[in-house]
Order: structure tokens, then C-alpha cells, then sequence
């Protein structure tokens, strides 16, 4: 082989290398060409995920856990103060309390304007008569007694005239008796008020299964240090509660009277209402709040030793309002008008016994929303 032949043929190889080298590096780039879209493809993968974490679902959960409580202030004491006289006893004072229903203000006119007359005009002509009979017919002014027995005419009138006066209260006063016992429309807000020896609780059956267990507050000398007592903002001395029940004014209420132990009764001056809590019974009794403001009451039936300190607290706000707190409860708003499923049967109604709920059986529960450590339970350490 020549010397031409020879370098043609290094010339073939080194072409034939280089092509080869050329290929090898296509094949190369052809390979790792999918990696370089591999970097962004997580990228791609993470907007979704991203963009679904604060998502519609997510973030109305996050806003209903940090709903305010729109009765309480930032430290937690009560926005709304009671105002004196008004929801509570006051010293000295004669007559019923200022009434905050329809209800109540209609039982209250009666009292004033035909019991009370009629009443002080038979108590005055009772006493006249009998300070009468005292002087004409003693012993000195008449010393021959009369024998006369009947007097026809006398016994007519004593007869008569009691019989016209109970006829005449009559019909105001079974109105009245009627009207407490009506049943609640479809839009009433239900509230079961279950009474414990000795504190109440509560449950809102249609807000979203909302329970409250209110005791009393006690003074600042009966509870150790740093644990909540009672305040002027609070409420009088043995009314005042850890936790106020809230309730709409304007927007009737069903009141759903239970008991877990003995006979207790749930009774507010102000509302014009007091209705037993039968254990194993379901009493029912509706009013409309018409007046915002904190009233009081307390158990009127005795149901032991500490009978006295099982207060009732309820604060009346607006409508708007009281949304905002069911939502700081985390409860729910039912729809307009849905009639109660909680609701026990009333007289002649279609409703099944299925549609009543039974006292529960359980202790105090507290809300989630509430510090249970707060509470003064079952209020058994006061002393007087």
C-alpha cells in the first residue's frame, strides 16, 4: 500500500470517527432531552395543589373557627352591662318587673288595671264593714242583741256580687291563661332549657346542636385566685352566670322545659314566664322578646339544698347579632321558615312523638367554643 493509500485511509477513519462521535452525541442529546421539561414538571404539578390548599372549602372553616363572640369583649368580659331596674329585682320596689313582651305587658295591665282595683276596693269596704260592726253592735251601744237569722235580702247581694266580680275577671284572665300556652310558629327559635341540681343547661336544637351549661358566679372572696368571679357587668349577686344565654328580640321563641333529676322551673320576671322542667316531660311555652337588654331569674320550684343558686341570665340582641354569635359557637342558621324538628308534638298537630327530644341524660356540656375552665360548676362551694 502506498503512501496515498495510506492517508486516505486515516482520512476514512477519522471521518467515520467523527460521524460517529456526531451520532453518539445526537443519541446523547435525544436522551436527555426529556429531562430538561423534567425540572418544571413538578412545578406544574404544585400550581393545582397550591391553588386548592386555600381553596373555597378551606377558608370559610378557617372564618367560622375565628368568629368573634360579638356579646363578650376581648378579655371576655361581657360587652353589655344590666341595666338597673330592669331585668332584676330592685330594692324597695312594689309591683311586677318592667315587662319586655307582648305577653308580659299585657299580664302586668291586668294586674294593675283590674286585679288591683278590685282587690283594694274589697279589702277597704271588708275593713269599713268590719270596723262598723265593731262599734254599732258592742255590747254597750246594743245591749239587746237582735234574734233576727236570715235576711233574704242580704244573703241575695253577698252572693251576687262575688259571682259578678268572678265573672267579670273572667274572660281577661283565661285570654291571658290561653295565650301563654300557644304554640310557637314555624320561624321560632327553639331553645331546650334542662335543669341539673343544681345549674342549668342548654341546648340550641336547630343552630347546629349549639349546648351551654350556665352557673352561677361567685364572689370574689369564695373562689381561688386567678379563677372568674362575679362583676358588676355581670349581673346582681346570685343572678350573674358564666355563661349568658342569647336569644333574638323580634323573632318569637320556643322555650322546651326539661329536667334530668328532680322537678325544677324556669321563670323570668321580665318575660312574664315560668314553666316547670318535669323529668322525662317536655313542657313548651313560646314569648317574644321585643326590648335588647339582660334580664334574670332564677329556679322557682324547690329542688334542694341549693335551690337559690341556679340563676338565669339571658342577654336580647338584635336578629344580626344573634347570627354572629351562633356562628362564634360554631352553629349554623336554619333555613327561613323550616319548622322545628326538635319540637314536641302540641295538642291536635300532625307531629309524630319521633319529632320530640328527650332530655339528654348527660351532664354539663360546655360549648366548644367555651372555656370550661372558667365555670364555677354546679355552683356547690357558695356560701352565704
Amino acid at each position: 500500500m502506498g503512501l496515498n493509500d495510506t492517508m486516505r485511509m486515516h482520512g476514512l477513519k477519522a471521518i467515520v470517527l467523527a460521524a460517529g462521535l456526531a451520532l453518539a452525541g445526537g443519541i446523547a442529546q435525544g436522551q436527555t432531552a426529556p429531562a430538561a421539561p423534567a425540572t418544571p414538571a413538578p412545578v406544574a404539578v404544585a400550581t393545582p395543589a397550591a391553588a386548592t390548599a386555600p381553596g373555597t372549602q378551606a377558608a370559610p372553616a378557617a372564618a367560622a373557627a375565628t368568629v368573634a363572640d360579638p356579646t363578650l369583649n376581648p378579655d371576655g368580659s361581657q360587652k353589655v352591662a344590666p341595666v338597673a331596674g330592669i331585668g332584676m329585682p330592685t330594692l324597695g320596689h312594689i309591683g311586677v318587673q318592667p315587662q319586655v313582651t307582648k305577653l308580659g305587658e299585657r299580664a302586668a295591665g291586668f294586674h294593675n288595671h283590674i286585679l288591683l282595683p278590685i282587690i283594694t276596693v274589697i279589702s277597704i269596704f271588708v275593713l269599713i264593714l268590719l270596723a262598723w260592726t265593731i262599734v254599732r253592735y258592742r255590747r254597750g251601744a246594743n245591749p239587746t242583741p237582735s234574734k233576727t237569722s236570715h235576711n233574704t235580702a242580704i244573703e241575695i247581694v253577698w252572693t251576687l256580687f262575688p259571682v259578678l266580680i268572678l265573672a267579670f275577671i273572667a274572660w281577661p284572665s283565661i285570654s291571658l291563661l290561653a295565650k301563654q300556652f300557644k304554640p310557637a310558629p314555624d320561624n321560632a327559635v327553639t331553645i331546650k332549657a334542662i335543669g341539673n341540681q343544681w345549674y342549668w343547661s342548654y341546648e340550641y336544637p336547630d343552630h347546629g346542636g349549639i349546648a351551654i351549661t350556665a352557673n352561677m358566679l361567685k364572689e370574689k372572696d369564695q373562689v381561688p385566685a386567678g379563677q372568674r368571679f362575679r362583676t358588676d357587668a355581670d349581673g346582681p349577686r346570685l343572678l350573674a352566670v358564666d355563661n349568658r344565654i342569647v336569644l333574638p328580640v323580634g323573632v318569637p321563641i320556643r322555650l322546651i322545659a326539661t329536667s334530668n333529676d328532680v322537678i325544677h322551673s324556669w321563670a323570668i320576671p321580665a318575660f312574664w314566664i315560668k314553666m316547670d322542667a318535669v323529668p322525662g316531660r317536655l313542657n313548651e311555652t313560646s314569648f317574644t322578646i321585643e326590648k335588647p337588654g339582660v334580664y334574670f331569674g332564677q329556679c322557682s320550684e324547690l329542688c334542694g339544698a341549693r335551690h337559690g343558686f341556679m340563676p338565669i341570665a339571658v342577654e336580647a340582641v338584635e336578629p344580626a347579632v344573634f347570627a354572629q354569635w351562633v356562628a362564634a359557637k360554631g352553629g349554623k342558621m336554619p333555613a327561613p321558615g323550616k319548622p322545628s324538628d326538635a319540637a314536641p308534638a302540641q295538642p291536635g298537630s300532625d307531629k309524630a312523638d319521633a319529632t320530640s327530644t328527650p332530655a339528654t341524660g348527660l351532664g354539663p356540656v360546655t360549648n366548644a367554643t367555651v372555656e370550661a375552665a372558667t365555670t364555677n360548676q354546679a355552683a356547690t362551694g357558695t356560701t352565704e
